[in-house]
């Protein structure tokens, strides 16, 4: 489908028909009569109506992966049985992928194409990865006394919660759910508003895949309704978040309100790019800088949204990566020549808005960009922007904007470039920039940040593991560390 065209792609949304039922022990549920409408950011069209859960909804989910948990098939299935359902599930994504991404591009306004290519390629790869590897772990047995054996062993942890942003829908909820099903968990899984309509098609899919009932549910509803509920919910023994600062103190709470359940969080960022005057290339540095700030509209934890430069270097470097900015092409987000699609909606433009606003009015310099693309559209586009003379104080250097806004920030001396990288609350990802080795690892290991980029920006694969630093959160994702979230030691002494 990357070769579909824009009339293509345009008649099948016009033949798209999403359910917005709650998928609860194996089967659509239409809830209690209550629901919300998902808008598309694309135009301002209602893609459906969304049933939107209260505490009994989430009550029914809860039981149903409780059930599931203590008495059904899937904890005590062999993993390589697990790991071939997994498996079965990828498959599943890969026949609907095209469905999948075009629902992801009008829920959310990503580029139709990058959701094809991108973000289904990460969960296919995601329930492959964790599929195959579900039969690869093993059990400790220590060396002890002759006259004892000693087993440690990882045993699932029973019933996840799962609640997951809009900007990834189906890459972050993938991240949460293929590892705890690996480990043999049950799982509610709670989208975002913004991002229901994919989610709910996981979960059916994972249904025809032949997960048991109750061991993947889907529930749709707001945060201080349905996600508050599965926090505070007695019967949840482990709740995975993905999403902003603010909502990760509530899930915290939440813990401590019920059962202490472990919460792993993965917050936001502000995440620091340094370019030394050294750089290998400095064109391909100012490249990916506005890259990595305008990919997915800048809905990203990881966006690159602070770029520290070398005054030496600071001109040429934003120079290039204005030109960058106005020579991407905002549009439909289902053209294929579309390169930046739309903000979330119009709430979320509005507050970026108010960020580039602020910034201007506290005395940063706008170069390009800064105001709402696309205006007779019905859809929430924004020009991409970048803001140079931005001083550490400020706003737009402090607080997560989550959109399409780049603040340049100038240094004169490494230990400074580092300080002011650091000088956050935040603490997901960095970038550097430098031909020396040396350099590269001292200021790699000062860099407080989950996440090192030297030389590039967002590379890697679910072989290494992405998590936060600071009040970016806990725990991590990806790879086989991710298990540890989803598992618990148990110590067996056996006295021969």
């Amino acid at each position: 489908m990357l070769d579909a065209t824009h009339d293509e792609w345009l008649r099948r949304a016009g033949a798209l028909d999403p359910s917005g039922a709650h998928h609860i022990d194996g089967a659509d549920e239409p809830g209690g009569g209550r629901s919300y409408s998902a808008v598309s950011p694309r135009d301002g069209q209602v893609l459906a109506k969304v049933a939107d859960a209260g505490a009994a909804e989430v009550d029914a989910a809860v039981a149903a992966a409780r059930r599931a948990f203590d008495s059904g098939p899937w904890p005590r299935l062999s993993p390589a049985e697990r790991g071939r359902a997994l498996l079965r599930i990828a498959g599943l994504l890969e026949e609907r992928r095209a469905e999948l991404a075009l629902t992801i591009s009008l829920e959310m306004g990503k580029p139709v194409t990058d959701a094809y290519e991108i973000e289904l390629r990460a969960a296919i790869s995601t329930f492959r990865w964790y599929g195959q590897l579900a039969d690869k772990l093993t059990d400790e047995s220590p060396h002890t006394a002759p006259d004892s054996l000693a087993l440690v062993t990882r045993e699932p942890a029973g019933v996840v919660g799962a609640v997951v942003p809009w900007n990834f829908p189906l890459t972050l909820a993938s991240w949460k759910v293929a590892p705890a099903l690996a480990a043999g968990c049950t799982v509610v899984l709670k989208p975002s508003e913004f991002s229901s309509l994919s989610a709910l098609l996981l979960g059916r899919l994972a249904t025809e895949a032949g997960l048991p009932p109750g061991v993947l549910n889907v529930v749709c509803g707001n945060g201080p309704t349905a996600g508050r509920a599965i926090g505070l919910h007695p019967d949840v023994d482990v709740l995975a978040f993905t999403g902003s600062t603010a909502v990760g103190r509530h899930f915290l709470r939440y813990a401590a309100d019920s059962n202490l359940k472990r919460v792993w969080l993965e917050l936001g960022g502000k995440s620091p790019n340094i370019i030394l005057p050294d750089a290998p290339d400095l064109d391909r540095a100012a490249a990916t800088a506005a890259w990595g700030i305008f990919f997915n509209q800048g809905e990203m934890c990881t966006a690159p949204s602070r770029l520290l430069v070398h005054s030496s270097v600071a001109e040429r470097v934003t120079e290039a990566v204005v030109e960058r900015a106005r020579a991407l092409r905002v549009g439909d987000p289902l053209d294929p020549a579309t390169e930046m699609g739309a903000l979330v909606g119009e709430a979320h433009l509005a507050r970026v808005l108010d960020h580039v606003g602020g910034g201007i009015a506290e005395g940063a310099r706008l170069r390009t960009g800064g105001g709402r693309a696309l205006p007779g559209s019905g859809g929430s586009f924004l020009e991409p922007t970048v803001l140079d003379r931005v001083e550490p104080g400020m706003r737009l250097a402090r607080e997560e904007i989550f959109g399409p806004v780049l603040s340049v920030l100038t240094f004169d001396d490494l230990d400074e470039a580092v300080a002011l990288a650091n000088a956050t609350e935040y603490g997901l990802a960095a970038g550097l920039w430098t031909s020396d080795l040396s350099t590269a690892h001292r200021v790699s290991r000062a860099l407080r940040a989950g996440t090192v980029w030297v030389n590039c920006y967002e590379e890697g694969d679910l072989t290494v593991p992405f998590g936060g630093m600071k009040q970016s959160g806990n725990g991590r994702d990806k790879s086989a560390h991710a298990l540890e979230k989803y598992t618990e030691l148990k110590t067996t002494w056996i006295q021969l």
